[in-house]
């Protein structure tokens, strides 16, 4: 440990992590035993490790951590020869352009500092870490062959704890993985999984390849590996994430589903498990639903306050159909979530038809379709309306049969809620005429259609500014803009280098007028109905879209590349933005709202 005891103790007294008598009491352990005074209080219990961490490294004046898993690189940790980082007292932990982080017992040695500089070429970043913990992750890291199973074996268990615990079946609680303590696939199954909730993954795919397999996330909407464990180990895997589901380990050649219930970091998340037979062997991939990084609020998904206005105004009718369209993963199923949010009270009747549920609200009865077991949406729909509902939402309206009950439901008193997968607004009026749905129907039933996009938002870590490409700009419209700077990202170790961090929601609200309706009963082309909005002042996707643009939110080429199959056609973004050009009034000091994460469709 460093620094004088008496000092550190009377300064964890101060900031109240110690009492004065658990000071004396350890002070007189110390006298007898010769430890230090930190090992003293934590061998009685009295403080954290991260506590005393915290304490140490604000006497020095450097940032502390305590080591984990998630926080080291292990081809970063073994920069520097096993030998040199055991005499040093040292672990290289990761590297962002140049600059080597690197626990330390003694972060203020410039001797070491100098000595690490010269072995690496780096600019070293001292960060203070307890000798205890850092030696045992020089054993875990600095093996002079580290294997995967190695690496895997030395994790933690503790940190997932996974559970039998679902909706349809509240059992009790059980551990599965004291079944099979100690095995290195629990360890990479934990491991996978514990990661990529840190790193705010919506999917985990686990892919099989003919000299490896494959984990990779998608995080704001794209995919990067995490690691490549020998071809070997993938079947153990999909084995293990089987058992976890509570899927069939001996079946094979079918597709199979599965759900897991469980405790990570604190936090109680869902896992929706499919797997999905491929020439090399099976494919699984993992979604997960964590409902405490999910907001229901309108405005904070990114939803303009006229928009929220006209929808809000939509969903308080008593009857008649609310449409939200948009390709998958657009976030379609959070915006439902959030209008029953909204609209959830003990004065009203909410039933949910969906495949799957995939958050469970409360004073909401939600219902899973199967149609393994002839449950299917249509046949769901029927049983629901004699249920006495006052609203009802659907997952998605995927055929004819569907579409009707939903629109008969709306015409016969009830609020309906659902989704469709088309481009924009109006191409929702052409999806239901495609679904055999007779114009006179769409315009007594549905009260509109609410349009939306998912864009990735700028990391506020590494914000700074760029020009755009002329030609991007004139493609909308803003050839005059071309000597203006725009806001970039520039990519950090917070945004895995991408620029980007969350994303939020981009959204066009068609309600139906008269003129609309009018339109639709005559037989209007989907153009028509375009030509008639655009009179009117409406604004669309891309309008919509240029508008994140202007407040900084995200970049012109993210938005375009989300929209750019709404409506006509779209421009395909450049794949290499303009040189960066740094503004110190739009650099990284700027400050824009934070942006929530949103789940996929």
């Amino acid at each position: 440990m460093i620094g004088q005891p008496n000092r550190l103790g009377e300064q964890l007294v101060a900031d109240g992590v110690i009492t004065p008598d658990q000071l004396a009491e350890a002070l007189s352990k110390q006298q007898t035993t010769g430890q230090r005074l930190g090992a003293s209080l934590l061998d009685m219990g009295a403080v954290s490790t991260s506590s005393l961490v915290h304490a140490l490294a604000k006497r020095l004046g450097v940032q502390g951590c305590v080591l984990r898993h998630g926080l080291i690189d292990p081809k970063i940790a073994r920069c520097i020869p096993r030998e040199e980082a055991e005499r040093l007292v040292v672990l290289p932990m990761f590297k962002v352009r140049g600059e080597l982080t690197v626990a330390m017992t003694e972060p203020q040695s410039v001797p070491t500092l100098d000595r690490l500089a010269s072995l690496t070429g780096c600019q070293i970043r001292p960060v203070l870490a307890l000798e205890d913990n850092l030696s045992e992750f020089q054993r875990k890291y600095l093996a002079s062959e580290v294997t995967v199973d190695a690496f895997l074996a030395s994790i933690e268990e503790s940190d997932v704890r996974i559970t039998e615990n679902e909706a349809v079946d509240e059992g009790p609680v059980t551990d599965l993985d004291k079944m099979v303590d100690g095995s290195p696939v629990v360890n990479l199954v934990n491991l996978a999984i514990l990661s990529a909730l840190r790193d705010g993954a919506s999917d985990i795919h686990i892919e099989p390849d003919r000299n490896a397999t494959h984990i990779r996330y998608r995080i704001d909407g794209r995919l990067r590996e995490l690691l490549a464990p020998p071809r070997g180990m993938h079947a153990a895997i999909v084995s293990r994430i089987k058992v976890i589901g509570r899927m069939d380990i001996s079946e094979r050649r079918l597709p199979q589903e599965g759900r897991v219930h469980l405790v990570a970091d604190g936090r109680e998340i869902d896992l929706r498990v499919s797997s999905m037979p491929t020439v090399l062997g099976e494919k699984i991939v993992i979604r997960l639903l964590d409902k405490s990084n999910l907001s229901f609020d309108l405005s904070v998904l990114g939803m303009a306050p006229d928009d929220q206005k006209e929808v809000e105004a939509m969903l308080h009718s008593p009857h008649g159909l609310v449409l939200v369209t948009g390709p998958t993963g657009s976030g379609k199923t959070t915006t439902l979530y959030s209008a029953l949010d909204l609209l959830r009270s003990e004065e009203v009747n909410i039933v949910t038809v969906e495949d799957p549920v995939e958050y469970q609200l409360p004073q909401v009865n939600q219902i899973q379709v199967n149609d393994g077991v002839g449950l299917t949406f249509a046949r769901t729909l029927r049983s629901t309306l004699r249920q006495d509902p006052d609203i009802i939402m659907v997952g998605e309206i995927r055929d004819e049969e569907t579409a009707r009950v939903a629109v008969q439901a709306a015409l016969t008193g009830h609020l309906v809620l659902s989704t469709l997968h088309t481009n924009d607004c109006p191409g929702g009026v052409a999806r239901l005429l495609d679904m055999c749905i007779e114009p006179y129907l769409i315009t007594s039933a549905v009260l509109g259609f609410v349009a939306q996009r998912l864009a990735r938002t700028i990391c506020q870590a590494c914000k700074t500014s760029y020009y755009p490409a002329p030609t991007l700009l004139e493609s909308v419209g803003w050839g005059h803009r071309t000597n203006e700077l725009f806001s970039k990202g520039e990519g950090c170790r917070q945004c895995h280098n991408t620029g980007f961090r969350g994303r939020l929601g981009i959204y066009e609200v068609m309600p139906l007028d008269s003129g609309i309706r009018k339109l639709i009963n005559n037989g209007a082309k989907e153009g028509d109905l375009r030509d008639y909005l655009h009179r009117k002042g409406w604004r669309s996707l891309r309008d919509k879209a240029l508008d994140v643009v202007e407040r900084g939110d995200s970049m012109l080429e993210e938005v375009l590349r989300v929209t750019r199959s709404e409506g006509g056609e779209m421009p395909d973004a450049p794949a290499e933005a303009a040189a960066v050009a740094t503004d110190p009034k739009r650099g990284r000091s700027a400050k824009t709202p934070a942006t929530s994460v949103l789940a996929g469709d």
